[in-house]
């Protein structure tokens, strides 16, 4: 991310520094959604276990709305496999876009310390 040359070298050191606060910002966010979804996923997959130790006759019901259907033990099973599906893959996202700010980050402090030893050269 290349910089106006047209800013001056105190325009270009504020506009690094806000650039380091609002990308530590985002990973800080992808942490907490990254926390979340590994509750989700848990969660999922201890109920799961639970369902699968009953009898296929047991008479269950999923959640829709503020009403409850009833549902065969094997639709239960597939919805929660999903669930735990769906949190991985956003997970995993969520990796790859974390490792991206993080490096971003890093090469913005690589340029506030070049500009800071360039000015003491002065």
């Amino acid at each position: 991310a290349l910089l106006s040359l047209a800013l001056s070298p105190g325009q270009a050191f504020t506009e690094l520094q806000a650039k380091v606060m609002d990308t530590q910002q985002k990973v800080k966010l992808a942490d907490l959604q990254i926390e979340q979804l590994t509750k989700t996923k848990k969660h999922a997959h201890l109920t799961d276990t639970e369902v699968m130790m009953l009898v296929d006759e047991t008479r269950m019901y999923e959640g829709v709305g503020r009403m409850f259907i009833l549902q065969p033990k094997g639709v239960i099973h597939n919805q929660l496999l999903e669930k735990q599906r769906i949190a991985e893959e956003k997970i995993k996202e969520l990796e790859q876009k974390k490792s991206y700010l993080e490096r971003s980050v890093k090469e913005a402090e690589d340029n506030i310390r070049e500009m800071l030893m360039a000015r003491r050269a002065q």
